[in-house]
């Protein structure tokens, strides 16, 4: 558990729920950026006002936290909307995902929260899916829903929309790219009302915020954190669905892929990820037996008040490395293992932030193990 040298001070006021929303709004703080902060200085309040001098000494000029006024205008769209805001200390909050050093310090729900204690399993695909890869989707949804499980998805075309209308009745959480009442595509939006009166949407992201490309990582490390597994349904070689089931093995999850034709682009990515190790599914048999133990039985909350991304760590670190890491990359793509060598620090303390720097936007990932800078 962290040391703080103050006490950790989870926010049980509006006022402290306001100023979480204000950091974690705040320039250049992501989720990793938020916990550091927090381990630091105890509360967001404190982190608030520390926020310029530590900008300053990180060398960015005139840092200013995000405007109050910015924050009351989305907490007012909130409420407007229907919305629920939560934290990451409160009860709902979804155990599995509190637990990663990168978990959102809050989350924007419409619908059904309770779906949060509940086993959950992430089902995604190609947006352009097959029509036997739509059936299989629909097929592993209601039989995880008729287990007891909640089926997680990103709302996207194909794959997932197959499998949320086929666990609506069961129970299906929707993870938005953008705001939790903008729905992308528009083509699901009677879907994705569904699912806010019988299930659950939720993101971390700004009320009313329209989706970027950017966003979209971000919000695939949500839906595998929340599931204890991943099945990829069908993907291409080089998909969003991918970047999903590389970030559940990184979260430690399992990771289940449904086999293909190898003629069939679409099952490209299924294919290489079972060569690769993940479990070959061939109905929902399969996954329920690998699951067996977690179905049985909600798991049980955990007692950290906070992630602990590395106690060693400090946000001044972090942003120094950042600076470094960045300096190094450009637009050529460059050899992760060499960036390693560069920077002369160990790989357990570089790839952390290669992965919050890949989830902010700011690099991009490459195959072969090469990374470039996103200007």
């Amino acid at each position: 558990m962290l040391s703080y040298p103050t006490p950790f001070t989870p926010p049980t006021t509006e006022d402290d729920r306001l100023s979480w929303l204000r950091l974690i709004r705040s320039r250049r703080v992501g989720a990793v950026t938020f916990w550091r902060l927090i381990g630091e200085y105890g509360s967001a309040q404190a982190a608030l006002h520390a926020l310029p001098e530590i900008a300053k000494a990180a060398g960015v000029q005139g840092y200013e936290p995000c405007p109050e006024p910015v924050i009351l205008k989305e907490y007012k769209a909130g409420a407007a909307a229907g919305a629920r805001l939560l934290c990451r200390h409160e009860p709902a909050y979804p155990t599995a995902l509190a637990e990663l050093a990168d978990a959102p310090p809050v989350l924007w729900c419409i619908g059904d929260p309770g779906l949060l204690s509940r086993p959950m399993v992430a089902l995604v695909g190609a947006r352009n899916a097959s029509s036997l890869g739509q059936r299989m989707a629909r097929k592993l949804a209601e039989g995880l829903g008729a287990a007891g499980v909640t089926v997680v998805s990103g709302l996207a075309r194909g794959v997932d929309t197959a499998a949320h209308a086929a666990a609506l009745t069961t129970g299906t959480i929707a993870v938005m790219a953008g705001g939790v009442d903008v729905t992308y595509p528009t083509e699901n939006a009677p879907l994705a009302r569904e699912i806010g009166e019988k299930g659950l949407r939720l993101s971390e992201q700004p009320i009313g915020l329209e989706p970027q490309a950017r966003h979209f990582p971000l919000r695939n490390r949500i839906i595998s954190g929340l599931a204890r597994a991943v099945v990829v349904v069908e993907a291409a070689a080089r998909s969003g669905s991918l970047i999903t089931a590389r970030l559940a093995l990184d979260q430690g999850r399992d990771v289940f892929a449904v086999p293909g034709h190898p003629f069939d682009g679409r099952a490209a990515g299924c294919n290489m990820l079972i060569r690769d190790g993940a479990t070959l599914v061939r109905g929902v048999e399969d996954v329920l037996a690998a699951l067996a133990p977690v179905t049985a039985a909600a798991p049980e909350r955990s007692e950290r008040t906070a992630p602990d991304p590395d106690p060693q760590r400090t946000w001044r670190d972090m942003a120094t490395l950042h600076s470094q890491i960045l300096d190094r990359l450009g637009p050529s793509p460059m050899a992760e293992d060499q960036l390693i060598r560069d920077l002369a620090l160990p790989s357990a303390t570089v790839a952390p932030e290669l992965l919050a720097l890949e989830l902010e936007g700011r690099i991009q990932r490459q195959p072969g193990g090469l990374l470039s800078r996103l200007d």
